[in-house]
């Protein structure tokens, strides 16, 4: 039987996501399971939680299965955290499905890879999109249904099939003293109706202009945390700025108040509609929800 190739990242959330809606699919647990826990393990061990037995490559050998590709593979990366430590990541597994075998395969970045048309199906952030290659319109861009209108066709094949629904969001926060300085919610139109800085991760300066709208922005200057600090603490020192949260209980610990949710951060599903077949869209709906972000418009 045919095999379909899947790019998915090599870690974290948006991995655990694609790995959780698989095994559901399939009924069978037991090899997402292992691949998250082994992951969450080795993350422990990179930040100094853990403490590992053996070194890397004993680790990596001991698993990784090279005889039987059901069974998951993993390699090495470079962490990018102080002395750039060795990082076990996901490389591989094959999962036997109804609509044929599905391999998953770890990228850097999946979406890139679906751009090259390497694979046909991909998952990755949402966040990744936006600042790849979403149009920046003076119109907000304010949910994952509406990315598909704002890519350009001449840009890329690659289309957003629908949402796994792992959300996390790009939250407005303010301090009380910004936030009641204007006699209106915490919203999109508080931006509108803002002059001054607004504090942002510099890795999402265009996902910010396009969840805002760039016509809020007029009298708008982003400023960006300094290296090492809690974003939230920048936030604060700034008065109002966008951050990803799940409770806020971060964010209220700095004194900081909730404003609108302006953009899910999510796991999506993407394909290269030009190597689209029907085997490929047969998988695609193997991970596809009705009661989750689809898209039809692809």
């Amino acid at each position: 039987m045919t095999t379909t190739r899947v790019a998915v990242p090599r870690k974290g959330r948006p991995l655990e996501a694609v790995l959780e809606r698989l095994a559901a699919r399939t009924g069978t647990t037991d090899w997402a399971d292992d691949i998250i826990s082994t992951l969450r393990y080795e993350k422990a061990v990179t930040k100094g939680t853990q403490t590992a037995d053996a070194d890397v490559y004993g680790r990596i050998a001991d698993y990784s299965t090279l005889a039987d590709p059901t069974e998951p593979e993993y390699t090495l990366l470079r962490d990018d955290r102080d002395g750039m430590p060795r990082r076990v990541v996901f490389d591989s597994v094959t999962v036997p499905t109804d609509h044929g075998d599905v391999q998953l395969v770890g990228r850097e970045e999946p979406f890139r890879a679906l751009r090259t048309h390497e694979f046909a199906l991909g998952f990755d952030s949402a966040d990744l999109v936006l600042e790849e290659v979403v149009q920046l319109r003076d119109e907000a861009l304010t949910s994952i249904a509406e990315i598909n209108d704002r890519i350009d066709p001449l840009d890329t094949d690659v289309r957003v099939v629908t949402g796994l629904g792992d959300t996390v969001y790009h939250t407005l926060l303010a301090t009380p003293t910004v936030a009641d300085a204007q006699d209106r919610p915490l919203d999109r139109t508080f931006v509108a109706n803002y002059e001054g800085e607004l504090c942002i991760s510099p890795r999402y300066e265009r996902l910010v202009e396009a969840v805002l709208g760039t016509a809020a922005l007029d009298d708008v200057t982003f400023t960006y945390p300094d290296d090492g600090n809690e974003e939230e603490a920048d936030i604060a020192a700034t008065g109002i700025g966008v951050y990803l949260t799940v409770t806020g209980s971060t964010a209220r610990d700095h004194g900081l108040e909730l404003g609108e949710r302006l953009f899910p951060s999510e796991t999506v599903l993407l394909e290269n509609a030009h190597e689209r077949t029907e085997r490929v869209r047969r998988v695609a709906d193997l991970f596809s929800d009705p009661e989750e972000t689809a898209l039809q418009s692809v």
